[in-house]
């Protein structure tokens, strides 16, 4: 079949057809093109949009029918049915929001695309098979490495595991196994409590190990001091600890117990295989099993959770990503390779356009480095277009060196490579409401650089002037990540955006306040910030509220040179931080999440988190845009909108 070139529209006003006319030219021209791996997307350098202005335009080319794919996208719950009270198999009720989502597709189809082909998902030594065609000796026992995780309830007033309670579909394989289970937890010690387990191997002829994990109390529920779902919490932790230990036994495939929360035990399974080890020597990877729910038919719920699983993993994978492996263009290559297969518009803009735009703090931030800055804009339209869109502003600082201001001592760089988290967690966050089908639009910004100290870059000292005309005094070039933000925040309002959402790595000071428990957030709207510290109960990755009052406004604003400063005193950092951008963000709710204390996981806190970079909150996110496309809230800062039937 014939190819053609489709050019989405991917920003307001629309693209005129001299620009049209210019990409098709571009694409001829091999080198005016930067051509991807996949040999389906280019970067075209040097357009033009209807005011002059210069940037990369993302394109993509494929079959005739892209124009009709990308209108089923746009449109894609036209066609789907209303949630009714009456019981409907094919419907799933999920938290305070309703999901319409067939049982019976694939995660492929359910993302809109092949999960499998994604290489951020699926590592090189990811093993695929089908279960219905498990292979079987003259026996009956399997040929493959097939592992079960069952799971084990305790009692809250038995801490010594004297007494077990198996879930559901444990108790339906061990009476299977004529109470083999049982005979041997009974003769071998205690019962396994929370984060134990042991190994059991040959229980079954299709399976050569059995894990028993140790949920914990049976009782557990929402916790509101804690303000945590433990029981859904306690799964996580569970699931992540049996799939880890049968992958330690080189498992191709894991068949996991739901264990009362199919959606939790997906989330903790898949979280908690995951390895950043694309770049060993493949024999000396780590093999990565195929996750399939066993003993449970809600295999909705089960999609649902691998799909906030693989969106967290991509922002994982995006932070380990060395820094001299993903610069600023290299961000953005993989950004348009990731989310144009699931159907988002991207658009990658140079530096000439930010110099016109007039992001004076973004290029001042930038002026270090020998790699151009980019500030990559991301579409995805689950609703009709003229909607307004959720604004998701994500700081991406590729390496972040503190400047000439820089960091000390020298291990403080150490996770600087994942300084861009912010960035990440939209990119991420923004692939999975796509492959969710949430009936919302999102419109994604981030200011994608590198802040070194080169011989250009900016000075303590310095005042520059962002976007809205204020003049910011810098006292500190490692408090560069928001001035870039300020510029992307004053931007938005091109937008006409319903709620701006950003996030980023700001505030170091963090790490003694709240350290990994929860994530701060500031928000001039309290109905919005209920809704965001619901959906972080939901998936376990806590948030909490620290002030916005006028004391932290007037110590940013307080200088004799300029309208704002970049640093007013060494304490309450993170709230001035909070504080200086609120001098930016036009008139409409707003929520602002620092993610430094979370951004790195310490391998102990929670089981299904390797120590590394943790991807935090992509999930948190995930759930919160779920929540507000979906709850009508006629008081709420943001309403459902009614979809064509």
């Amino acid at each position: 079949m014939a190819l053609r070139l489709t050019v989405r529209p991917m920003s307001q006003p629309p693209i005129a057809r001299e620009t049209v006319k210019k990409c098709r030219k571009s694409l001829k021209k091999s080198g005016d093109s930067l051509n991807h791996s996949s040999k389906k997307l280019r970067l075209i350098k040097n357009d033009k949009d209807t005011n002059g202005q210069d940037f990369f335009r993302a394109i993509s080319y494929g079959e005739d029918n892209d124009d009709a794919k990308y209108e089923r996208n746009r449109n894609v719950l036209t066609n789907q049915k209303k949630m009714t009270s009456s019981y409907n198999p094919d419907l799933k009720v999920l938290g305070p929001h309703k999901t319409t989502i067939n049982k019976n597709l694939s995660i492929g189809k359910l993302m809109g695309t092949r999960l499998e082909s994604d290489k951020f998902l699926k590592p090189r030594n990811t093993q695929f098979m089908d279960s219905k065609n498990i292979n079987l000796s003259c026996s009956g026992e399997s040929v493959e490495l097939i592992g079960l995780v069952l799971g084990v309830f305790n009692r809250h007033d038995d801490p010594y595991g004297s007494a077990k309670i198996f879930t559901k579909f444990a108790e339906e394989v061990d009476i299977k196994t004529n109470r083999k289970i049982s005979d041997i937890l009974d003769t071998t010690g205690p019962i396994p409590v929370k984060g134990q387990q042991k190994v059991l191997y040959k229980i079954d002829p299709m399976y050569p190990a059995t894990v028993i994990v140790g949920i914990g109390d049976e009782c557990a529920c929402y916790n509101e001091k804690e303000e945590i779902d433990e029981m859904k919490e306690n799964v996580r932790d569970a699931a992540a600890l049996g799939v880890r230990t049968l992958q330690e036994l080189n498992m191709k495939t894991i068949l996991v117990d739901s264990m009362g929360s199919a959606e939790a035990s997906a989330e903790g399974s898949a979280l908690g295989v995951w390895r950043f080890q694309e770049l060993k020597n493949i024999k000396k990877q780590i093999l990565i099993p195929r996750l399939e729910l066993h003993g449970d038919c809600d295999y909705t719920a089960w999609q649902i959770g691998l799909q906030k699983a693989a969106a967290q993993n991509l922002a994982r994978q995006l932070c380990e990503t060395p820094a001299n492996l993903l610069t600023p263009l290299g961000f953005a290559q993989a950004a348009v390779e990731v989310l144009s297969k699931a159907g988002v518009n991207v658009e990658v803009k140079g530096k000439d356009w930010a110099r016109i735009m007039q992001m004076g703090g973004f290029l001042a931030a930038a002026k270090g480095s020998c790699e151009n800055p980019i500030f990559l804009e991301i579409s995805y339209y689950g609703c009709e277009p003229d909607v307004q869109p959720a604004v998701l502003v994500g700081k991406g600082v590729t390496f972040d060196s503190g400047g000439l201001c820089l960091k000390h001592p020298c291990h403080a760089l150490k996770y600087m490579r994942g300084d861009m988290a912010g960035a990440a967690c939209v990119v991420a966050a923004t692939r999975a409401a796509a492959a969710l089908r949430l009936p919302i639009n999102i419109r994604g910004l981030m200011p994608i650089y590198e802040n070194l100290p080169g011989s250009c870059a900016m000075k303590p000292g310095d005042i520059i002037r962002v976007k809205n005309g204020k003049s910011v005094l810098i006292h500190n070039t490692d408090h560069d990540g928001r001035l870039s933000m300020a510029d992307a925040l004053c931007y938005s309002t091109e937008y006409n955006p319903k709620f701006i959402l950003d996030i980023g790595t700001l505030s170091k000071e963090l790490l003694e306040s709240l350290g990994p428990a929860a994530s701060a957030a500031f928000s001039n709207n309290d109905s919005l910030f209920q809704t965001l510290k619901n959906a972080a109960v939901h998936t376990g990755d806590r948030v909490w509220r620290l002030p916005l009052w006028n004391h932290f406004s007037n110590k940013v604003t307080l200088t004799q040179s300029a309208d704002v400063q970049d640093k007013a005193v060494e304490t309450g950092l993170a709230c001035t931080c909070a504080a200086f951008l609120k001098e930016f963000i036009p008139p409409v709710d707003w929520l602002h999440i620092d993610t430094y204390a979370t951004a790195v996981s310490d391998g102990h806190t929670e089981q299904y988190l390797t120590k590394g970079m943790s991807g935090r909150p992509t999930r948190t996110v995930v759930e919160f845009l779920a929540q507000l496309a979906c709850h009508c809230d006629d008081d709420g800062p943001v309403k459902a909108e009614k979809q064509n039937e």
